[in-house]
């Protein structure tokens, strides 16, 4: 499928991506709709893509995706979300949905690696476009702190690098201090399994 969506041209791009947003929508197959959301989660990999994914509401489409018992459905949704908030404009309009930050922070208790992978980069992205600190509590700090220690890594290089890019040094450390002698679960947010 990805060979054929250079294929398109601007009209019929956002014709198929609407009638892939309106399978989703109209199917009752859990298996489809799992298909249909990875295939519009790599569409939000492709720039070309980002203004017809505004038009189409895909990015509340993936925030829904974060409430739901399906794992596949999760993953999918924080990976079109990440994709999604390399954009300016996408990023803008994630940041305006109420409880878009919290969704994509409760991905990070998720014991599956690509979903807490895509959820912190996100929040990078959504730290980086916004003026006010969207990681200035606690939890999260002390969470990367602890995935700073995790045996992947992908996770733990990850971790790092929000530490650094995202956090002030006073942040951190008070982080650090106030993980002293809590256990790897502290926090409710247990380390993704390896």
């Amino acid at each position: 499928m990805m060979s054929g969506k250079s294929k398109f041209n601007g009209s019929d791009r956002f014709e198929y991506l609407q009638a892939l947003v309106t399978e989703f929508q109209d199917t009752d197959s859990a298996e489809a709709r799992e298909q249909i959301l990875a295939n519009l989660a790599n569409f939000a990999y492709d720039p070309r893509n980002m203004e017809d994914l505004r038009r189409l509401q895909v990015t509340e489409l993936f925030l829904d995706m974060l409430t739901e018992e399906s794992e596949n459905l999760v993953e999918f949704g924080i990976g079109g979300l990440c994709n999604l908030s390399m954009d300016r404009a996408c990023r803008d309009q994630i940041l305006q949905s109420d409880g878009a930050v919290s969704l994509v922070t409760g991905c990070l208790s998720s014991r599956r690696e690509e979903t807490v992978l895509s959820a912190i980069t996100t929040l990078m992205n959504l730290t980086a476009a916004s003026s006010r600190q969207l990681t200035a509590g606690g939890p999260v700090l002390q969470c990367m702190l602890r995935f700073s220690l995790s045996r992947s890594a992908r996770l733990r290089n990850l971790a790092c690098v929000f530490l650094e890019d995202c956090c002030s040094p006073a942040q951190v450390d008070a982080a650090r201090r106030e993980l002293q002698g809590h256990t790897q679960t502290a926090l409710g947010i247990p380390l993704p399994e390896d």
